[in-house]
């Protein structure tokens, strides 16, 4: 009786000691929904359909793409911040996640209701026309701007996001006015742009650069420091004759605050693992004009608050904000 007493004593201290990893191991064992703020199209949604598909290879269960556009991410944004902290919902986080908060009262924390898990990647921003129906060339746009200030409309994804503030922003340095049209997304914002609708748009190098490619949008400069590998053809802005202009995008991905830090840190590797891989680095590089980023928790953390504090003084500066 005290023999079998104690192997029974014996299992359950090795089940009990093993809880924890089975608990992890088992994660996850169905699919993981990732919400992308904004609709097909943008840069958000080119980049967690194939990031999605990397990781559904890796981590064995599929990872659906959840398109929820609208107020400039703030609804997708909402609503993920309000999923069970369970594992199996992400978010995709980006410059805008930072941009609304900056600029608005908001009813989610993105520093309290969310826990960063992992950075995907940055790129830069450029300045984008119709081929045809658009401008000549950066200096061209300036040249017509102040001829007629106030004729001029570019395209952005709502108030505050980061098509806005780049369109603000140079705006600013340029000394020139346009009229900002806001849509749902940077993919129906670059659908009228491309069709002519609207002359203008400024959007992260990932998002037009396919259809550059295709001779559907022409590049008028990239708001980086230098010139893009993928495109050493473009001037930076400065080059173009508006010097002091630049800024660039990121992209992460968070889940709700109170996910298990077992299954949270599983997703950071997973993701890691994936942005790791050569195939993922050279698709980054040369499909989406972006650098992959890996980043701990703690450091996307710190990061997060220094973003805050740099757009909400930009934000003064250049007198953006929501009425």
């Amino acid at each position: 009786m005290k023999l079998a007493s104690r192997s029974v004593l014996i299992a359950l201290g090795v089940l009990l000691g093993f809880l924890p990893v089975v608990h992890a191991a088992d994660f996850p064992n169905k699919p993981i929904r990732w919400i992308i703020p904004f609709p097909p199209g943008g840069s958000n949604d080119v980049l967690a359909r194939y990031i999605g598909i990397k990781l559904t290879q890796r981590v064995g269960q599929q990872v659906v793409i959840d398109n929820r556009g609208g107020a400039n991410g703030i609804i997708g944004t909402e609503l993920a911040s309000q999923a069970p902290a369970d594992g199996y919902t992400m978010l995709i986080t980006s410059t805008s996640f930072v941009l609304n908060a900056a600029v608005r009262k908001l009813r989610y924390d993105i520093q309290k209701d969310f826990q960063p898990i992992a950075m995907i990647a940055s790129a830069p921003n450029s300045m984008v026309t119709h081929p045809q129906k658009g401008f000549t060339s950066l200096q061209d746009l300036v040249t017509k701007a102040k001829a007629s200030p106030g004729s001029i409309n570019y395209a952005h994804t709502g108030v505050g996001g980061f098509n806005h503030f780049g369109g603000e922003l140079f705006k600013k340095v340029a000394g020139v006015n346009m009229v900002p049209v806001p849509y749902k997304g940077g993919g129906p914002a670059m659908i009228d742009v491309i069709a002519g609708n609207v002359p203008l748009m400024f959007s992260s190098l990932t998002q037009v650069l396919t259809h550059s490619r295709a001779g559907r949008l022409k590049i008028l400069a990239v708001g980086a420091a230098k010139r893009h590998p993928v495109v050493p053809d473009i001037p930076t802005v400065a080059e173009a004759g508006v010097p002091g202009y630049e800024m660039t995008v990121w992209w992460g991905i968070a889940v709700p605050a109170g996910v298990p830090r077992d299954r949270a840190e599983k997703l950071g590797r997973d993701i890691t693992a994936v942005l790791r891989d050569p195939d993922t680095r050279n698709w980054l590089a040369h499909n989406a004009a972006a650098e992959a980023q890996i980043s701990t928790p703690a450091e996307i953390r710190k990061m997060l608050r220094s973003e805050l504090t740099k757009w909400s003084e930009v934000a003064k500066s250049a007198g953006i904000k929501v009425k």
